[in-house]
């Protein structure tokens, strides 16, 4: 097979976002205003990419995020593997250190190594890559989609990236993320390079 091109991107500014307020997989927000003119940012950008598919989770964050793509009549399927971590009784609310001791605690117990921690009624970061790996074989096992369109969330790309560059999950947060911001990924049939890390310079033009 040729190099296999993904784009990665996070979704637009939520409201929640803005607010410092945890979504996670069952808030399912839409964007905001700031969210929408990055996201159309994004699309004049790289509407010239001759994208073949374009993945999103199921939440409708990453719909509009990509909805411009969507309108040109591009191919689309919704995924749940691409769904945000569940972040369990803390979605909704809003998360400091001074608030909530566990939940800084158990992302210090993900750099720690320990990746099978999680907060109450939520998931860990080894349950997220292990629904993410039925997608990482469909995505692989299509090599006549040689340019993809990938919109999924924060933590869950951070996830998604370890297995493809084959970081321990305990490293994920070097994966940075921004809103709209783009991670682009060659695939040689065996093995993942990084063309561009965490771009933002579509977003900063448009200021």
């Amino acid at each position: 097979m040729g190099v296999k091109k993904i784009y990665l991107i996070r979704h637009g500014q939520t409201d929640y976002n803005l607010r410092g307020i945890v979504q996670g997989s069952g808030v399912d927000s839409s964007l905001n205003e700031a969210g929408r003119r990055q996201a159309a940012r994004f699309f004049a950008a790289y509407r010239h990419v001759p994208f073949q598919k374009v993945y999103t989770s199921l939440l409708r964050r990453t719909h509009e995020s990509v909805a411009g793509f969507l309108a040109l009549g591009l191919p689309h399927e919704q995924h749940a593997g691409l769904n945000e971590i569940s972040w369990g009784t803390r979605e909704g609310t809003r998360i400091t250190p001074e608030e909530d001791e566990e939940y800084h605690r158990v992302l210090q117990d993900w750099r720690a190594g320990h990746t099978t921690s999680r907060l109450e009624g939520g998931e860990s970061p080894e349950q997220v890559a292990a629904r993410q790996r039925p997608f990482v074989e469909l995505l692989l096992s299509r090599p006549e989609e040689e340019t993809v369109l990938v919109c999924m969330h924060g933590r869950a790309m951070r996830v998604l990236l370890c297995q493809l560059l084959n970081y321990p999950l305990s490293q994920m947060d070097y994966f940075e993320h921004h809103n709209l911001g783009l991670y682009q990924l060659d695939y040689t049939g065996s093995f993942f390079t990084v063309r561009s890390f965490l771009n933002v310079q579509h977003l900063q033009e448009a200021r």
